[in-house]
């Protein structure tokens, strides 16, 4: 999906957009193609070809599924043929480990000015050095209230009562699955320590034994038909429910989350530095990150966003009302390095468990 019209990559660099002062300046025509990976949906429809109708540029969308997708085409080819990548922050600190992340000028990016005060102060980038939130929430329990007493712990998912039994579902991801463990436990959500994880690890084991599925996208659906009750949920996923039925609810446990963050990266191997800059700034724009607001129902890191949003949707979805202070509170996934492969191996066997 792309658009054709004349700019001049100086315009770019100064983050002008509008593309009529081209003929007007006498400027040749200089558009740069671009390639965008994002998740399937997580951006507005006509976002590229309006994006490339006001800054003359020939941007294209290829779809990622998951992280480990995209960082393995990352990873093998240094960052060739991508230029932005939406990917979790614990991805994008690895990119940045692995210096495949842009050091990023600000000056290129004068929407950043829209961000939250918090948002320039993730654990993972302060000062957003090398990657620029999207999206942020938390991690907890979605659950049908007409169905079941209303949850208070990781306990009450992890070691469910027994009419609840066989009516939850995890996330099947790595991280988030090893989170819940780690959360109710009370250790860190990036603890590698061997004995504490043989305890996450032994935990979900026999959690797996109550478990109607694992389930990073339709266990929603099943709240909503009843085949399930209570599920570990991202908060906007969880709102997907709330919307066709508002028993659904979310909470967060007692024991905590983990604050999420998706983010935007500028690949050090791009060849095409200016059009991806200002397609950064061109989300980061808040009539544009308003979108993911008002269609994903997950919040946005913009403040300039989030105040035009419609007060009505946060009264449907209350966790989208949830403060930047209140969710910094909880702990970041973070990049642990080698101890990934030992994450992937405990999940693993817990997945293969009877």
């Amino acid at each position: 999906m792309t658009r054709h019209s004349p700019r001049t990559r100086a315009f770019l660099r100064n983050g002008v957009f509008a593309a009529a002062m081209v003929a007007a300046l006498g400027a040749p025509a200089m558009a740069e193609p671009l390639t965008i990976s994002n998740w399937d949906g997580y951006m507005a429809p006509d976002a590229i070809e309006k994006f490339n109708s006001q800054t003359g540029n020939e941007a294209e969308l290829v779809l990622h599924a998951t992280n480990e997708e995209i960082m393995g085409k990352l990873i093998a080819s240094k960052g060739a043929g991508y230029d932005v990548v939406f990917v979790s922050s614990p991805f994008a600190e690895v990119l940045h480990n692995l210096g495949l992340a842009e050091t990023l000028d600000h000056s290129k990016i004068p929407n950043l000015a829209n961000l939250y005060k918090e948002a320039t102060e993730l654990p993972h980038d302060p000062g957003n050095a090398f990657s620029v939130p999207y999206a942020w929430g938390t991690t907890g329990l979605c659950y049908r209230s007409d169905l079941v007493k209303d949850p208070t712990s990781w306990d009450d998912l992890l070691k469910p009562s027994e009419d609840v039994a066989g009516k939850t579902t995890m996330l099947a991801t790595d991280r988030w699955l090893l989170a819940a463990g780690q959360l109710d436990l009370g250790y860190s959500v990036n603890e590698t320590d061997p004995d504490k994880m043989a305890k996450v690890r032994d935990l979900l084991i026999e959690a797996k034994k109550t478990l109607l599925a694992y389930d990073d996208t339709t266990f929603y659906a099943k709240l909503v038909s009843g085949e399930a009750e209570l599920v570990q949920a991202w908060d906007g996923w969880c709102n997907y429910g709330i919307g066709e039925n508002a028993d659904i609810k979310y909470v967060i446990p007692k024991e905590g989350s983990d604050l999420w963050v998706d983010t935007m990266v500028i690949l050090k191997a791009s060849e095409h530095k200016d059009a991806a800059y200002a397609f950064v700034n061109y989300i980061l724009d808040a009539a544009n990150h308003r979108w993911a607001a008002e269609n994903i129902l997950y919040k946005v890191p913009n403040q300039a966003a989030m105040e035009g949003v419609d007060p009505s949707l946060l009264e449907t979805y209350p966790n989208m009302a949830f403060k930047p202070a209140d969710m910094l509170k909880y702990e970041q996934l973070r990049d642990v390095g080698d101890a990934q492969r030992e994450y992937s191996r405990i999940v693993s066997e817990i997945k293969a468990a009877n």
